[in-house]
């Protein structure tokens, strides 16, 4: 698993405040919108250059644990 602690980066004035891949403007959001439609990863890595593969699965552990964070609120 990628440790995205060094990866995914939050700059309140940068997109909202909204998680982004090393400090860029490109959101967790983004990736996952960008995969959701379809999507794969190389098309992704190939359109945004700046991109490396980790910033994909660090978007996606972020995501994930995100979800397991608040689904343990929940419960």
């Amino acid at each position: 698993m990628i440790d995205y602690k060094n990866i995914i980066t939050i700059e309140p004035g940068k997109r909202g405040g909204k998680p982004c891949i090393r400090g860029m403007r490109i959101t967790v959001n983004d990736i996952l919108n960008w995969l959701a439609s379809g999507m794969s990863i190389s098309e992704i890595l190939e359109d945004y250059e700046e991109l490396e593969i980790n910033d994909i699965y660090a978007a996606l552990n972020y995501a994930a644990d995100r979800e397991n964070k608040i689904y343990q609120v929940a419960v």
